[in-house]
């Protein structure tokens, strides 16, 4: 007899409002164990939300949220200690060194230092800032903040990993490691919840595609499944099914606003 596998978050009726704003209505979402989640949508479509619930930055909502099989309002805590988050703007204790913050964060995780180190020295090294470990971070550029963000989010070895547009700033050499990266986590049995506006990198790392606006998902499925559906790339897709103008006018009449 095959035991049907269980899903890793499960996400039922959730909704959350500020004040008369919507921004989630009545979302559904089963994650499994080893899967990436392209989760996609316009701005204000409800995404920052959802990462933020997840994560725990949210307490307050409707409907229910289980991760690892724990009820998200009951065991905050533990279930924190198995997430990793990257954010896509966060602030950095900018006077730390790298070194000095990782410490940090790892010790918020209870790692022995020794572990803090191998892990810190090995992924700053591959993302090419092992000459910079003892630099104050107020000097550093986005691109590397944002690669001792990723090491920060991935240091304690989480099982699941959020992470909102974590190509941020990032050269094309970081692009291609950390899209390796995904790939390796996910055989691992990670899995990934991935908030992205870059539709080409969606397409090519998720293995499921959620599509949110308005705080509604408008659209789920594989990238196959999805194209079958509508006959057109994921990029064509988002744009049919959350832009309510013709994009081809709107850049007509950006070009005639630069010639003038």
């Amino acid at each position: 007899m095959i035991m049907q596998q269980q899903p890793v978050i499960s996400i039922r009726n959730l909704g959350k409002h500020y004040g008369d704003k919507v921004a989630l209505d009545n979302v559904n979402l089963d994650i499994y164990p080893g899967q990436v989640i392209g989760y996609i949508g316009p701005n204000g479509a409800g995404k920052s939300t959802t990462v933020k619930i997840l994560t725990g930055l949210i307490s307050h909502f409707n409907g229910s949220v289980t991760i690892l099989g724990m009820d998200l309002r009951e065991q905050d805590i533990e279930i924190k200690k198995r997430i990793g988050y990257v954010p896509e703007n966060a602030e950095l204790y900018e006077l730390l060194t790298p070194r000095e913050y990782l410490h940090f964060i790892g010790g918020l995780h209870e790692m022995p230092e020794t572990k803090i180190d191998e892990r810190m020295e090995r992924m700053l090294q591959a993302f090419g800032l092992e000459n910079n470990l003892d630099e104050r971070m107020d000097t550093f550029s986005k691109g590397m903040r944002q690669k001792v963000l990723l090491t920060a989010g991935l240091l304690h070895n989480p099982d699941i990993i959020i992470l909102d547009e974590p190509l941020s700033g990032l050269d094309a050499n970081s692009v291609i490691i950390i899209k390796e990266l995904l790939g390796r986590l996910k055989q691992e049995g990670k899995t990934i919840f991935y908030c992205s506006h870059m539709m080409d990198v969606v397409e090519k790392v998720s293995d499921l595609i959620v599509l949110i606006k308005d705080g509604r998902v408008v659209a789920e499925g594989t990238i196959d499944q999805l194209r079958q559906f509508e006959g057109q790339s994921l990029e064509q897709l988002f744009a049919k099914l959350t832009v309510t103008e013709d994009l081809n006018r709107k850049a007509d009449n950006l070009a005639r606003a630069i010639g003038q």
